[in-house]
């Protein structure tokens, strides 16, 4: 009984070894030697740190919104004021969404 344990012990440690050491071998490597000087890496810092973060389902949504605007802007018929409020209501979400993009 105690073999039997002992060996499905053993199995166990093998498997996870095995689907564990692929994953871990194509982590992030860290590089040995910095291709590019020391020094030239503080004002690639400060241009960073003085970009906004990019945000690609907002820089979309703020596409499609003004897509929208424009697509309203070009209709035909007023819909009974419906048309205006769409406008108005799609001006105040672009400009909530520009807000979003200045954050960090």
């Amino acid at each position: 009984m105690k073999k039997i344990g002992f060996l499905s012990l053993l199995i166990m440690a093998s498997l996870l070894l095995t689907l564990v050491f692929p994953v871990a071998a194509a982590g992030p490597k860290t590089p040995s030697a910095p291709t590019a000087p020391v020094a030239a890496a503080a004002p690639l810092a400060l241009i960073a740190a003085a970009m906004p973060e990019r945000h690609p389902h907002i820089d979309e949504a703020l596409e499609a919104m003004r897509s929208a605007k424009h697509h309203l802007e070009s209709a035909e018929h007023d819909f009974r004021g419906h048309r205006a409020k769409a406008i108005e209501d799609l001006d105040r979400a672009i400009h909530e969404a520009e807000i979003c993009m200045s954050m960090r």
